[in-house]
């Protein structure tokens, strides 16, 4: 018997952003299957260039709010 473990997609304090180490509240599939993570700064600095490239964007920067 196999059991397959679901990741909660939820980021947390310990999901840091690529660009400046910041708490992360966005992570961007690639289509090769990476992850990139940034800030909500970073994350709506680059947005127009990552809706570009990615496969999916999971976007929590409403959490600020």
């Amino acid at each position: 018997m196999s059991t397959s473990v679901i990741e909660d997609p939820t980021l947390d304090a310990a999901d840091r952003c690529d660009r400046c180490g910041a708490q992360a509240y966005v992570r961007v599939t690639l289509a090769t299957g990476s992850e990139l993570l940034f800030c909500a700064h970073h994350g709506k600095q680059h947005a127009d260039k990552l809706k570009q490239v990615a496969l999916q964007i999971h976007d929590e920067s409403e959490r600020l709010k």
